[in-house]
């Protein structure tokens, strides 16, 4: 069955990037990529990662094997029209996709077909047609969400997410872009609750994959004072 899949390299307090790049001057030497290339530093010496890149050699282990996994599962794509404009030049006549990619934008251009496999297709009408879009050609595979992290978070606001990985990179960054920031629109007492279903411990970096539950109200759990009721309403 067809899921709808995210993953994102975060550093121990959550962020994916250094601070957003101000356009000022190159985007490789800004602070927003110094944290990007730190976070993903992992990925980038896996062998599966730099052979879908076109690249030799890199490290065949644990953390390869995970990247490899994630490919081979994915039937399509989607995307910001950030991550895709950024990566039309670097990643050349045959992305690393090889599968239709759906881009949300508002701004339409015509399908650009690529090499092995990979076309991108520029949504206008919003991330949930984007997703239906990819799930239509998937295959039976999973529609990735390959991001960056504010798309990520749309899909996870509209409740179109059923599977988050996380790979926690054991590094403090102290500031950046926060994968979970405050434009989830929860109310104060709501979350968003999921399920752990696999922790893959590596020396560089921990994957910990969920389900996600969905929205959940929050409520008082008082077992401590011995008063209280499990889940009694104290609003």
């Amino acid at each position: 069955m067809t899921k709808v899949t995210a993953q994102m390299s975060v550093s121990l307090d959550g962020h994916y990037a250094g601070p957003r790049h101000d356009g000022m001057g190159s985007w490789l030497h800004s602070a927003e990529a110094a944290g990007f290339f730190r976070i993903t530093r992992w990925a980038t010496s896996a062998m599966a990662w730099r052979e879908r890149q076109g690249f030799q050699g890199g490290e065949s282990d644990v953390d390869s094997d995970i990247i490899a996994e994630t490919f081979e599962a994915a039937g399509a794509y989607v995307m910001g029209r950030n991550m895709a404009d950024g990566g039309e030049v670097p990643w050349g006549e045959e992305p690393p996709f090889r599968a239709p990619v759906f881009v949300v934008t508002h701004r339409p251009r015509e399908v650009l077909r690529r090499q092995g496999g990979t076309s991108f297709t520029y949504v206008t009408d919003g991330v949930a047609s984007a997703v239906e879009q990819a799930r239509a050609v998937a295959g039976g595979k999973n529609v990735a969400v390959a991001g960056g992290g504010t798309l990520l978070r749309q899909v996870l606001k509209a409740g179109l997410l059923d599977e988050l990985e996380l790979h926690i990179v054991p590094t403090v960054l102290g500031t950046g872009m926060r994968l979970f920031d405050a434009d989830l629109d929860l109310a104060l007492k709501e979350a968003i609750e999921l399920t752990p279903v696999r922790v893959v411990h590596t020396p560089k970096v921990t994957h910990i994959r969920y389900t996600v539950d969905g929205r959940e109200a929050l409520v008082l759990d008082d077992r401590g004072s011995g008063r209280g009721v499990p889940g009694a309403d104290v609003s």
